[in-house]
C-alpha cells in the first residue's frame, strides 16, 4: 500500500552519494523511512528524536520496524528506521511522527532536555579548571565558580547550550 506522505520509501532512499537508491535491501524496497536518523556524531537533538520515534513505534520488531546501519565515509556510520507498510497500526504511528515533526522539530522535550543537560554536564566535568575559569570570566561569573561541579546558570545558557 502506498501512503499519502512526504516520507520516502526505501527504494527512493540513497544511503550515500555513492550508493544507488534502495541499496542492499531488495526485499524492503517498499518500506518507509521514518524521518529521523543518527550518526556517531549526532547530538542530543537527533539522539532524542531517534530514540523517541523508536519508542513510539514499539521498538524494533522483525519484519515490522527495523533499524538499519550503513557505513559512511563522513560520519563513519548512520542509522535509519524503516517500517513495513503492511503494518497498519505501526504505519499510523509513523504518519503521526511525520506530522509532529512537521509541526515542531522535537518529539519529546523532556527527553531532549535530559540528554542536552547530560551532554553539557559531561562537557563541564571534562574541562580543565583553566578553561572553566575563562568561560566564567567571559560570562560575568566569579572565576571561583569554575571549581564547582554545578554549572553557573548563565554559563549554561550563554556558552554550553548556545541558547
Amino acid at each position: 500500500m502506498k501512503y499519502n506522505t512526504e516520507m520516502s520509501q526505501y527504494k527512493d532512499f540513497q544511503p550515500t552519494g555513492f550508493a544507488p537508491k534502495g541499496y542492499m535491501l531488495e526485499d524492503q524496497q517498499d518500506w518507509y523511512v521514518v524521518p529521523v536518523s543518527r550518526t556517531q556524531d549526532t547530538g542530543p537533538y537527533e539522539e532524542s528524536n531517534f530514540a523517541t520515534a523508536l519508542k513510539i513505534l514499539g521498538g524494533e520488531r522483525e519484519r515490522i520496524v527495523e533499524v538499519r546501519r550503513f557505513g559512511h565515509w563522513g560520519p563513519g556510520w548512520f542509522e535509519i528506521i524503516i517500517v513495513n507498510p503492511r503494518a497498519g497500526k505501526t504505519m499510523r504511528k509513523v504518519l503521526s511522527i511525520e506530522q509532529r515533526l512537521a509541526d515542531y522539530p522535537i518529539l519529546d522535550e523532556d527527553d531532549f532536555s535530559r540528554r542536552e543537560w547530560e551532554e553539557m554536564t559531561e562537557t563541564w566535568d571534562s574541562m580543565p579548571i583553566s578553561e572553566r575559569m575563562e568561560i566564567c570570566a567571559k560570562t560575568g561569573n566569579s572565576i571561583f565558580a569554575a571549581r564547582h561541579d554545578e554549572i553557573p546558570e548563565n554559563v549554561y545558557y550563554e556558552h554550553l547550550c548556545g541558547c
